[in-house]
C-alpha cells in the first residue's frame, strides 16, 4: 500500500484560554524524552478498499470511518512520526500495563459539517481537550504531548474520512482520542511505552426520535469521585465504577444517577455530564427577581472540567456582563453565575419555595440535557420544565452551542476548520 509523506498546515489553531486549575508540579510528565509530537512527521497509508459511508441506523460507537490516526512513544526515544492508517485491530501484549493496572484516558470530541456551506468541516474547542488529555496523561503517569501538534493531524485524519461525517440536522463525526499504557512487563510504576491513538465515528442525534426530559435518582450510598481522586481527569477507570448504578437507577425508573457527595449530599455530576442548577432569587432593595445559575466549582478535584460546560460559563458570564446579551435569558442584571457547593437539602427547600427554576446537564453527547425529576430519598421532587420540556436556560444554552459547533453562530476563536 502506498505511503504518503504529507506537510500538515498550521493555520486555524485556537488560542487556549483554558480555567481549569494548576496542575500539581509533582505529576509533571517532563522527565520523559523530549523528542516531542511533530505533526510534519505524519505519514498517510490509505485503506485500499474503504467501505462506502453508511448513515442508516446509526447507533453511538457501532460504525467507524475507515482511517485511524497513531502515535507510538517510548522513554528512551519519545515520539515516534504519526501515522494514519487503514481502521484495523491492536496488537498489544498481554502483559500490557493497559491491560492490568487500567493505564488508560480518552476524549470526546466532535466534527461539524458547516450549516452554510457543508463541504466545510469543523472541530469545536479542540484546544482545550488537548490541555485536559495532557492534564489526564500527566496524572496518569503517561507522556504529554503538543496539543496543537496533534489537532493538526486530527485534521488531516477527518479531511482524509470527510465522505464518512454525516449531513443530516443533528449527526456529526464524533471522534475518540485515546493514549493507552503498553509496555510489556508486569509490575507498578509509570509505563516505559505508550500509544497515542483515534478512530472516528459517524452518530445521530442525541435523541433521535425527539427530545424528553430526564429524571435523576440522586444516590448517596455510591460515590463518583472524591477530594484528591481522579474525577477531574478523564480517565478510562473511572467509568467502570458507574456502570452498576446506573443500571440500578434505570431498573427504578430514572434515566441516569445524580451523583452526590459528603454527609451533607452535595450535587456533583449526572450521569457522565456535568450539572447547572437556576434558582429564582429576590433580593432586598431591589425590584424584580434575580436568577442564579450555579454549578459545582472544580476547585477540590471532583468535578471534571467540561469543554461544554466552560463554554456554558463563558456564554452565560458574557451575557451576564452585558457583553454579548443572548435573546432568550433574563434581563443580564438579574442573572448571577456562580460555581459552588450545591446540597440536596437547598435543592428540596427551593422545590418547596418554587425558587427551583431548571435543572440540566451537559455534555459533548446530548450538549445540553434538561431533568423535570429528582429521586432523594424515596421522594420525587419535581422540576419545572416548558411545553417543549427545557427551560429558558437550557434551551438558550443548546441553541447557542449548536449554533457554534456548525457555524450558524460566528465564534471563531470556538472553531478550527478541518
Amino acid at each position: 500500500m502506498p505511503v504518503v509523506q504529507t506537510s500538515v498546515p498550521s493555520e486555524g489553531a485556537v488560542q487556549p484560554t483554558s480555567t481549569l486549575p494548576a496542575q500539581d508540579p509533582s505529576l509533571s510528565s517532563n522527565s520523559f524524552s523530549s523528542k516531542g509530537l511533530d505533526a510534519s512527521l505524519l505519514t498517510i497509508t490509505k485503506n485500499p478498499s474503504p467501505p462506502e459511508p453508511n448513515f442508516d441506523n446509526l447507533i453511538f460507537g457501532h460504525k467507524f470511518t475507515p482511517h485511524m490516526l497513531t502515535v507510538k512513544w517510548t522513554k528512551s526515544k519519545g515520539w515516534s512520526a504519526p501515522e494514519i492508517r487503514p481502521h484495523e485491530d491492536l496488537r498489544l501484549s498481554p502483559a500490557s500495563t493497559v491491560l492490568h493496572y487500567g493505564s488508560a484516558l480518552f476524549e470526546g470530541m466532535k466534527a461539524y459539517r458547516t450549516h452554510s456551506n457543508p463541504e466545510e468541516i469543523r472541530l469545536f474547542r479542540p484546544d482545550k481537550n488537548m490541555e485536559r488529555m495532557n492534564r489526564s496523561a500527566q496524572r496518569a503517569a503517561l507522556p504529554t504531548f503538543d496539543g496543537q501538534e496533534f489537532i493538526k493531524c486530527l485534521r488531516e485524519l477527518i479531511k482524509l474520512d470527510r465522505d464518512h461525517v454525516p449531513f443530516q440536522e443533528g449527526h456529526s463525526l464524533y471522534i475518540r482520542p485515546t493514549l493507552i499504557g503498553t509496555q510489556d512487563t508486569l509490575g507498578m510504576g509509570a509505563p516505559q511505552e505508550a500509544l497515542l491513538f483515534c478512530i472516528c465515528s459517524p452518530v445521530g442525534p442525541y435523541y433521535p426520535t425527539g427530545f424528553k426530559p430526564v429524571s435523576l435518582l440522586a444516590m448517596s450510598n455510591v460515590v463518583r469521585a472524591w477530594p484528591g481522586g481522579t474525577g477531574c481527569y478523564k480517565l478510562a477507570a473511572n467509568y467502570t465504577g458507574a456502570v452498576v448504578p446506573a443500571r440500578q437507577a434505570q431498573e427504578q425508573g430514572y434515566s441516569q444517577v445524580l451523583w452526590l457527595f459528603g454527609q451533607d449530599h452535595q450535587l456533583t455530576e449526572v450521569g457522565a455530564m456535568n450539572l447547572f442548577c437556576v434558582f429564582r432569587k429576590q433580593v432586598e432593595g431591589e425590584e424584580g427577581e434575580t436568577y442564579e445559575v450555579a454549578t459545582a466549582s472544580l476547585d477540590d478535584g471532583t468535578i471534571l472540567p467540561g469543554v461544554t460546560r466552560d463554554s456554558i460559563l463563558s456564554l452565560l458570564r458574557s451575557h451576564a456582563s452585558g457583553q454579548n446579551v443572548l435573546a432568550g435569558l433574563p434581563d443580564p442584571s438579574k442573572v448571577e453565575i456562580n460555581e459552588r457547593k450545591i446540597v440536596m437539602s437547598e435543592i428540596v427547600e427551593a422545590v418547596q419555595q418554587g425558587r427551583l427554576v431548571e435543572v440540566f446537564g451537559c455534555g459533548t453527547a446530548a450538549i445540553v440535557c434538561s431533568v423535570d425529576r429528582i429521586g432523594y430519598e424515596g421522594v420525587d421532587l419535581s422540576v419545572p420544565v416548558q411545553q417543549d420540556g427545557f427551560g429558558d436556560f437550557s434551551r438558550t444554552m443548546l441553541e447557542q452551542i449548536s449554533g457554534r459547533q456548525v457555524g450558524k453562530i460566528s465564534h471563531p476563536e470556538w472553531s478550527v476548520i478541518c
